[in-house]
């Protein structure tokens, strides 16, 4: 079986950029090597450049396990899709039933 590509809008193509320069920034404030990052991560060094570079087909997982090599950033994740209005207000929505009127 052949692997299924996925799609990636544009919009969330310049996030995941973005995201992978933040992640650059952070481990030079921090002063520390590609090699380190990758060897505390358990990734090679170019899966690092990828997860720096933005690229999408690199694994959420990943991701997340650079960040916790870079000193616990990883807890940031846990703000992805905390507060979905838009969510919400559909699950309200979905709430209300509608009243009858009372028997006499």
């Amino acid at each position: 079986m052949s692997k299924k590509s996925v799609v990636v809008m544009p919009d969330t193509q310049k996030i995941l950029k973005n995201m992978g320069e933040q992640i650059k920034m952070a481990r030079l404030r921090r002063n520390l090597s590609t090699e380190l990052v990758a060897e505390r991560a358990g990734i090679s060094r170019a899966t690092l450049w990828a997860v720096e570079k933005g690229t999408p087909t690199v694994a959420i997982g990943t991701y997340a396990a650079v960040l916790h090599a870079l000193g616990g950033m990883d807890k940031d994740l846990e703000l992805v899709a905390k507060d979905d209005e838009f969510g919400r207000r559909i699950q309200d929505m979905n709430l209300i039933t509608p009243k009858r009127a009372k028997r006499k």
